[in-house]
């Protein structure tokens, strides 16, 4: 008995010890920032991530195989990804909301333009403000990540298990997938999250890729194969802390809380949204009505209505 209590007090010790050294190398960055006529706290738990087509770090053969050209091409960082986790309060199934990127919004001192635009003109703090004040919503958590963090992490628990309905192949984001059930790779991961031209829907065909994608990595990090196996779980937490940049005041197990819920069956939705339209920022979709009454019952704490809620993945 004394042996295993011994044993028992390591692990907690070094799991103790392991949690620490990982919140200390997460990349922080002071997105939550307050500003005149900032809302109060929403009821329930309100999380930003963001995917951006950074290249920071990556070597020219790093971009190659992971076909990004580099971010001078790019001409800047953009998001590519941008999702909100919410769990309403009193505890009601955790929602995944993708938004899309072209979502027509008003950006605070920049005036109308698409919602990814924001992140371009100001970083972070510009596209949680221009969140926060167009939908109502206050944000409570932020978590970043570009290319060469997102495939390193996938490749750190060694590939992501999909299964792909229709063929994928893009050579703009570097894959050609067949249907089927399948372990994707780091490369093949990032791929199929950025891939948009094979679709008739584009980029919001990418956006439920990118939830289907989001749930099943979720499920492969948070699978007590992976966090109980060293020779996993260290090298996962290596890849995720130097690739993850999150708020000022957030910490490891604020990302552990989230990752925990997305990976337990969250309801999922694309932003409703009311026709699409075009103009000096080009095709856009429409903030409608839709989209206010669906963020109305998010800013409330409260589960949107049935019919803003889309059935895909």
């Amino acid at each position: 008995m004394r042996g295993l209590a011994l044993l028992l007090a390591v692990v907690l010790t070094l799991g103790v010890a392991s949690l620490i050294w990982a919140d200390s190398k997460l990349q922080r960055i002071d997105a939550l920032t307050d500003y005149p006529g900032r809302g109060g706290n929403t009821p329930g738990t309100v999380t930003l991530l963001v995917g951006t087509d950074s290249r920071e770090g990556l070597t020219e053969e790093q971009q190659a195989q992971l076909s990004t050209g580099s971010e001078s091409d790019a001409g800047g960082k953009r998001t590519d990804t941008m999702m909100l986790v919410y769990t309403p309060r009193g505890g009601d199934r955790t929602m995944l909301i993708s938004l899309p990127r072209d979502l027509l919004v008003t950006i605070p001192d920049y005036g109308q333009n698409k919602l990814n635009a924001a992140y371009t003109f100001g970083g972070p703090p510009l596209l949680v403000r221009t969140l926060e004040e167009q939908t109502g919503v206050r944000i409570d958590h932020y978590a970043e990540i570009g290319f060469g963090g997102f495939a390193g992490i996938v490749d750190a628990v060694g590939g992501v298990d999909l299964c792909i309905e229709q063929p994928i192949d893009d050579p703009m984001a570097g894959i050609n997938l067949a249907p089927g059930c399948q372990t994707l790779t780091g490369p093949q991961s990032l791929g199929f999250v950025r891939s948009r031209y094979g679709f008739a829907e584009q980029d919001l065909q990418r956006v439920r890729n990118q939830r289907q994608f989001l749930g099943a990595l979720m499920k492969k990090m948070m699978d007590p194969g992976t966090l109980l196996n060293p020779f996993s779980a260290l090298p996962l937490l290596d890849a995720s802390t130097e690739a993850i940049t999150v708020d000022t005041g957030d910490h490891i197990w604020n990302l552990a809380s989230v990752m925990w819920k997305v990976r337990d069956d969250p309801l999922t939705v694309t932003t409703p949204y009311d026709g699409m339209g075009s103009g000096a920022v080009g095709s856009y979709l429409v903030w409608g009505p839709s989209t206010t009454a669906f963020f109305d019952a998010v800013a409330s704490g409260d589960t949107p209505p049935q019919e803003y809620l889309d059935p895909g993945p």
